[in-house]
C-alpha cells in the first residue's frame, strides 16, 4: 500500500486524542452522506415521472411523424413518398388530418381541434390505455364516432353513450362569409360520441377530438391531403437509421420527428427541473463538505508532533501534504458510497413497496406513489460531482499545510 494512505487510512480510525474530531469527521461523512442519497433519489424521481409522461405519449405518439415545413397540408401521392414509405423498418402508416372546427352539444359550444385518423391509427396506439369513458372506435356500419379529451367532455358535458350526437360546424375554404346568412359559411355535421381519453396534458384533453379522416376531408373540403403520416416501425427496426433515410429521400421540405421531438418541450421542461434540482442539491452538499475542512485542520494541529517527526526522518513536504490530502478523499469517499447505497436501497424500497405515496385517496393520481427508475449514468454523475466537489474542497487546509510545512 502507499505509505501516505497507509498513514492516512490508519488516522481515519485510529482514536483521537480530542474526541470532537472523531465526531466532525463522522458529521463529515453523514452530511456526504445524505447530500449524495438524496441526489440519487431525486433525480430516480424525476426519471420515473418522465417514464410517466413517455408512456402516455408513446401511447398516442407514433415512432415517426412526417409533416410539411411549409403549409398546413400536404399530399403524400408521389413519387418521393412512394420510394421513403418503402424503406425498410416501417410496418404501418396512418394518415392524419387537424383542422379547427366548432363542437355543439345542447345549449355548449366549444372550438375544437379535429384530429382526423385512419383506420390504422387504432392499430398504431394504444388508446385503450388512455381511454377513461367508453371505447376508442371511429365508425361502426354507417355511424361516425368521435373520442373526446377529458377536459373538452367536461365543457361540452357529453359522455359515451349518449343518444343525442355532437353537431360539428366547420368553416367552408375559399368562401366568403355572407353577413345576411353567416351559416351558410360552415359545413354542418352530426357525430356520435364513443369515448372519452385522458393525456394528462391541457392543450390535448381540453381542445382535442379524434374523428375518422374521411369525415373530415368531408368537413373541410381536402381529397388526399394530410397534416401528418404517422408511421409505426417494426420492433426491430432502429428509429435514428430509418428517420435518417427518409430524410434524405425527401429532403428539406418536410420534417420527420421521433416522439421525442414531437414532445420536445414536455421531455426538455421535465430535464430542467431535474437538473436544477441536482444543482441545488449540489450547493447544499457543498456546505457539508465544509465539515471536512473543519475536521482536516483539526487533525493537522493534533499531529504537528506527528509532522515534525516524519520530518525528521526524511520524510518530504509532498508525502506529508498526501497523508492528509488522502485523509479528506477517504472521509469523501466513505460518505459518497454509503450515500449511494443507501440510495439505490431507498430507490429499491420506492420501487417494490411504494413508500412515498402521491396521495391517500387511491386514482387521485395517474399513479398513487412516486415513481422511480434508476439509472446508471445519474449514479455516475452524482458519484463524479460529489467526488469532484469534496475534491476540491480538501485542497484548502492542505494547501495552508503546504505553507506550514515550508515554514517549519
Amino acid at each position: 500500500m502507499n505509505l501516505s494512505l497507509f498513514i492516512a487510512s490508519r488516522y481515519l480510525f485510529s482514536k483521537k486524542s480530542h474526541n470532537a474530531i472523531n465526531v466532525i469527521s463522522l458529521i463529515s461523512v453523514c452530511g456526504i452522506a445524505i447530500a449524495t442519497m438524496a441526489m440519487v433519489c431525486v433525480l430516480s424521481v424525476f426519471n420515473g415521472f418522465g417514464g410517466i409522461v413517455e408512456g402516455m405519449f408513446s401511447a398516442f405518439d407514433p415512432d415517426l411523424k412526417i409533416t410539411a415545413k411549409a403549409g398546413k397540408v400536404f399530399d403524400y401521392h408521389t413519387p418521393g413518398f412512394d420510394k421513403a414509405l418503402r424503406v425498410e423498418g416501417i410496418q404501418m402508416i396512418s394518415e392524419s388530418l387537424e383542422e379547427n372546427a366548432l363542437y355543439k352539444y345542447g345549449d355548449r359550444q366549444v372550438p375544437v381541434l379535429v384530429k382526423g385518423v385512419s383506420e390504422e391509427f387504432s392499430l398504431m396506439t394504444d388508446m385503450d390505455k388512455l381511454m377513461v369513458d367508453g371505447r376508442f372506435r371511429l365508425t361502426e356500419d354507417v355511424v361516425n364516432y368521435t373520442t373526446l379529451g377529458a377536459g373538452l367532455a367536461m365543457t361540452l358535458g357529453a359522455r359515451a353513450g349518449f343518444v343525442t350526437p355532437v353537431e360539428i360546424y366547420a368553416p367552408k375554404r375559399d368562401v366568403n362569409v355572407n353577413l345576411a346568412n353567416p351559416s351558410a359559411a360552415f359545413t354542418r355535421k352530426e357525430i356520435m360520441v364513443g369515448g372519452v381519453f385522458s393525456l394528462n396534458q391541457p392543450d390535448v384533453d381540453d381542445q382535442m377530438a379524434i374523428v375518422p379522416i374521411s369525415l373530415t376531408r368531408e368537413l373541410f373540403s381536402y381529397e388526399n391531403e394530410v397534416s401528418s403520416l404517422d408511421i409505426m416501425l417494426s420492433p426491430d427496426a432502429s428509429v435514428k437509421k430509418v428517420k435518417a433515410e427518409i430524410e434524405k429521400i425527401l429532403g428539406s421540405g418536410f420534417s420527420v420527428e421521433d416522439r421525442y421531438e414531437q414532445q420536445i418541450e414536455s421531455f426538455r421542461m421535465l430535464q430542467i427541473e431535474k437538473w436544477v434540482t441536482f444543482l441545488i442539491l449540489a450547493f447544499i452538499l457543498l456546505i457539508a463538505v465544509f465539515n471536512v475542512v473543519g475536521s482536516l485542520s483539526m487533525l493537522i494541529v493534533e499531529k504537528t508532533i506527528d509532522i515534525k517527526s516524519l520530518k525528521d526522518m526524511g520524510a518530504s513536504n509532498n508525502l506529508i501534504s498526501r497523508i492528509f490530502l488522502y485523509e479528506g478523499w477517504l472521509i469523501a469517499f466513505f460518505g459518497i458510497v454509503s450515500g449511494i447505497v443507501v440510495g439505490l436501497a431507498l430507490c429499491l424500497l420506492q420501487q417494490h413497496f411504494g413508500l412515498l405515496r402521491l396521495s391517500n385517496v387511491p386514482g387521485a393520481y395517474v399513479v398513487d406513489a412516486y415513481p422511480v427508475i434508476v439509472r446508471f449514468w445519474d449514479i455516475v454523475t452524482v458519484f463524479v460531482a460529489v467526488s469532484v466537489i469534496s475534491l476540491l474542497t480538501v485542497f484548502y487546509p492542505i494547501n495552508n499545510l503546504k505553507k506550514k510545512l515550508n515554514g517549519l
